[in-house]
């Protein structure tokens, strides 16, 4: 009958080609997406062993080099899965090409599933990629203790600056703004989290801000899967995970839905 839906419940293909088409965008100049962090990340581990490791310093019983490893790996994740989500629909609406997205017939569930499922997947290439590089390093040990751990924090982790991307792209107006973001919001909060140093050799006062910044769950909790210590609580951090992103799949959902910034 006319008006009737032809599609019911999930729209899989349209879901398939989304996912695919949003891996495909960054995979094809994968020397600068995935490549190109991954060697920034081994300058940091180069920079920083070389600088404070050498002299054999310790941190909470464990090398240098072996502690702010795990570190570096999730905060390239966290980094790229925030880019690669900024990017979608920010320059789509840029480009005048916002229709695309709007236009096929994907619920707003499905287009969250779709962008946000290709920022996942770009964070865990470039964490691979780095791993890889980390076991031809010298002197660092970057071999997983508790493999379930570390994936639970890499997935938590990914999603949540997948989604953090995803509502600066549906915020940002020029990529002006989600640079912003990224200088001023997620570079510092990753770089304060704990990636160089226990947050314990804190003052006080600096730990408690340190304990309200979510990126150092996710630090912590990954760090703990490789080295089988930790500064901060495994199963609060493990479930606050989980549910600030559920609110903020929320969240998402809700400005998709009403068109926020991109539906006249």
């Amino acid at each position: 009958m006319p008006g009737e839906p032809v599609l019911s419940g999930v729209n899989w293909g349209g879901l398939k080609t989304l996912y695919i088409k949003e891996v495909l965008r960054f995979f094809k100049v994968q020397m600068q997406t995935v490549w190109a962090p991954a060697i920034t990340t081994l300058l940091y581990l180069a920079i920083f062993t070389v600088a404070l490791g050498r002299s054999g310093r310790t941190v909470m019983g464990v090398a240098f080099a072996d502690f702010i490893a795990p570190g570096l790996i999730v905060m390239a994740m966290l980094q790229n899965a925030f880019a690669n989500a900024s990017f979608s629909l920010l320059v789509g609406k840029i480009q005048g090409n916002i229709v695309d997205y709007l236009m096929p017939p994907l619920s707003t569930g499905e287009l969250i599933a779709g962008l946000v499922g290709a920022a996942v997947t770009r964070a865990f290439f470039v964490g691979v990629a780095v791993w890889l590089a980390m076991l031809l390093w010298p002197g660092v040990s970057v071999m997983p203790r508790h493999l379930g751990w570390v994936l639970w924090f890499g997935l938590m982790g990914s999603f949540l600056l997948a989604f953090l991307g995803l509502l600066t792209s549906l915020w940002a107006e020029k990529f002006d703004h989600a640079a912003a973001v990224t200088n001023f919001v997620v570079t510092p909060l990753s770089l304060l989290s704990g990636t160089f140093y226990s947050v314990e050799q804190l003052a006080p006062s600096f730990r408690a801000i340190s304990h309200a910044n979510p990126f150092f769950y996710v630090i912590s909790g990954f760090r703990y899967g490789f080295l089988g210590i930790s500064d901060s609580p495994i199963l609060v951090g493990a479930v606050g995970l989980l549910v600030l992103n559920l609110a903020l799949w929320a969240i998402c959902y809700s400005l998709l839905k009403s068109g926020w910034k991109i539906k006249a």
